[in-house]
């Protein structure tokens, strides 16, 4: 298969740097999904159906393409945590994680070729947050403004030092895209990272 026919179903730059890791050629679409969580839908279900309805719905506008979709929902006490957006929602979500544990639900799905082409799995990460002083969280939020993701923590970034542990099976899910998860499924449908070819 053309490494080309790879599509990238989100507007994530985290998401697309974490798959420029893989040094595969793929195009990145917008899908138009509406993210919004279902009534009684838990946060690992909710995840899931995302990730699987952006790759199914970029790979019905691109039919011989091979989708990756992902999303990820962060859950403490059963309850979701979302992209806060703003820098006080953000508080309020550092505030609540103090010293408690956090799952992040990171979906990942890869869609095509073929209408019944379809993987899809969640990949969990266990995070227990530090105790830390108001000032050090709004200083944290000044400096890398996480607004745009779950939970409120850019892991990738600053927002490291927010965390005491973390425990997962693969150390990318926490950044959005499970790249060994993702290497596998990529081999299944055809496209093998390490190829010489």
């Amino acid at each position: 298969m053309n490494r080309s026919t790879i599509v990238l179903a989100s507007t994530s730059r985290y998401r697309r740097e974490l798959l420029e890791r893989l040094r595969l050629a793929f195009d990145v679409e917008a899908p138009q999904v509406d993210e919004a969580p279902l009534a009684g839908e838990a946060p690992r279900a909710t995840a899931l159906r995302l990730a699987i309805a952006k790759a199914q719905e970029v790979q019905s506008r691109r039919p011989g393409a091979v989708v990756i979709g992902s999303d990820q929902v962060a859950e403490i006490d059963g309850a979701a945590l979302g992209k806060p957006m703003s820098h006080s929602a953000a508080l309020v979500q550092l505030e609540r994680m103090q010293g408690r544990t956090v799952t992040f639900h990171t979906a990942l799905a890869v869609a095509g070729p073929g209408r019944d082409a379809l993987q899809a799995e969640s990949v969990p990460t266990t995070v227990l947050m530090r105790t830390l002083p108001r000032a050090a969280l709004e200083h944290y939020l000044r400096l890398d403004e996480p607004y745009d993701c779950a939970g409120a923590a850019k892991i990738e970034s600053l927002g490291i030092a927010l965390v005491a542990s973390v425990e997962s099976t693969d150390p990318t899910a926490l950044i959005g895209l499970p790249l060994i998860r993702l290497a596998a499924m990529l081999a299944n449908a055809g496209i093998e990272v390490l190829s010489p070819s």
